[in-house]
């Protein structure tokens, strides 16, 4: 049975692994996308069609993969719209969500996006090039936002005949940029996102390792999250007041980490006050346990003062502050001003902040942190201690993805300025 052929919910219930691709412009980002698509025959035939009419339009004796992802970059280039568009995909094993995101270096801010609820990520190098700013930049975000599971894709080895050579000496330069943004051991392989050759084919003779689809269909899932602390965010407090449920009270979320069980003690951040798990109730009904990805409403022994806002968590707490000692990636064409007045969205709650004087900037060129009081400017990452008007429940990012970011938002028109990460860090060099 083909792909094509697999029913809906054969694919339903694959193992799903968040995929994001990163890479400069000229790396060959799209035709990898197109030759993910094309050799899991994820794409329909008229789509297939089309694409190989326009590549013969243009010349080529075969089809231009590129061209699949052309449709998204016209509309780039027209401003119509600059978000991160999520393509599908999957293999007898695995089915994968690919966040698509630009390779512009004006567009990092998706990569961002992208990236930030990524389990993996797949950066293009081109090998006749080797590592440039546009890698070191991709690499700094991806350690920044702690994806789990990076691997470097040495592209375009048809052009250098496949010189095992030449991909050890792009393979050094990969390494060393990676120990010094933190990224542990990442796997490096070379590939022709052209050719197939080590995508989902064969690669060559002297490489012995596995080809970049097989890579990704046996990277481990993100299973650590159940074994992490409880969190539940709360979006919504549940009282009906109906006949059929007069007394019913329940705390709304989607559990970010860990998991719950009916009698487990919780205790709602940043009021502290506790009690006991007497039902939780899911979309088919009540349930004895909730895991990480669960949208669940629990119930408790006692009515707390929750709102909207607040964090459950079970039995390690989780911090509350009134400042943010933050990095932040700058995503709005103008720079902050001093002391700029601002919301800030953790979570579910959403609170009026004041941003500090920058305290240092990352430097994508040296892979260092340097002393800057310079306010950021688009696409810039630094350090920026937030004020908040009321305290918030939040974790380290090192330790919570879900609960240690925040993005920060104009009041005035709703953009979002800034993707921030709580108590991050890049590494463990902080001088040239």
């Amino acid at each position: 049975m083909t792909i094509t052929e697999s029913t809906a919910t054969d694919v339903a219930s694959r193992d799903q692994l968040r995929l994001v691709i990163a890479g400069s412009v000229d790396d060959g980002k799209s035709t990898l996308v197109g030759r993910l698509l094309h050799d899991t025959k994820s794409i329909l035939a008229d789509q297939f069609e089309a694409t190989l009419h326009a590549s013969q339009g243009r010349g080529a004796t075969e089809i231009d993969l590129a061209l699949l992802t052309d449709g998204l970059r016209a509309e780039r280039e027209q401003g119509i719209t600059i978000d991160v568009a999520y393509r599908y995909f999957a293999t007898p094993r695995r089915s994968f969500v690919l966040a698509d995101t630009p390779g512009h270096v004006q567009y990092t801010r998706n990569t961002v996006t992208g990236a930030s609820t990524a389990d993996a990520a797949v950066v293009l190098v081109d090998v006749r090039g080797g590592v440039s700013a546009q890698t070191r930049r991709h690499a700094a975000v991806l350690s920044l936002l702690r994806v789990p599971h990076v691997v470097f894709a040495i592209n375009k080895m048809d052009a250098v005949d496949w010189s095992e050579e030449r991909f050890a000496q792009v393979a050094d330069d990969v390494r060393d940029v990676a120990a010094r943004v933190g990224l542990s051991t990442p796997e490096i392989l070379p590939i022709s996102a052209l050719t197939g050759e080590n995508v989902a084919a064969p690669g060559p003779d002297w490489y012995a390792g596995l080809s970049l689809l097989s890579v990704l269909e046996e990277l481990p899932t993100r299973i650590a999250d159940v074994d992490e602390p409880f969190r539940l965010p709360v979006q919504l407090v549940i009282r009906p007041r109906t006949t059929e449920h007069p007394d019913y009270r329940g705390l709304a979320g989607r559990v970010a980490s860990g998991s719950l069980n009916v009698g487990d003690t919780v205790t709602a951040y940043p009021s502290g006050s506790s009690s006991v798990v007497v039902g939780i109730d899911g979309a088919t009904g009540e349930q004895s346990r909730a895991t990480v990805g669960d949208s669940v409403t629990v119930r408790l022994a006692d009515e707390l003062d929750v709102a909207r806002g607040e964090v459950l968590a079970t039995t390690v707490p989780i911090r509350t502050t009134q400042q943010l000692d933050a990095v932040l990636t700058w995503l709005d064409e103008r720079p902050p001003t001093p002391r700029q007045r601002v919301l800030v969205k953790a979570g579910t709650k959403t609170t009026r902040a004041m941003l500090g004087v920058t305290q240092g900037v990352w430097n994508v060129d040296e892979l260092c942190w340097q002393d800057s009081s310079a306010p950021l400017q688009l696409n810039d990452i630094g350090r920026v201690s937030v004020q908040l008007a009321e305290p918030v429940a939040v974790d380290d990012y090192a330790d919570h993805r879900a609960t240690g970011a925040f993005v920060v938002i104009d009041p005035d028109t709703g953009a979002t300025l800034a993707a921030g990460l709580t108590g991050a860090d890049l590494g463990a060099l902080t001088t040239p």
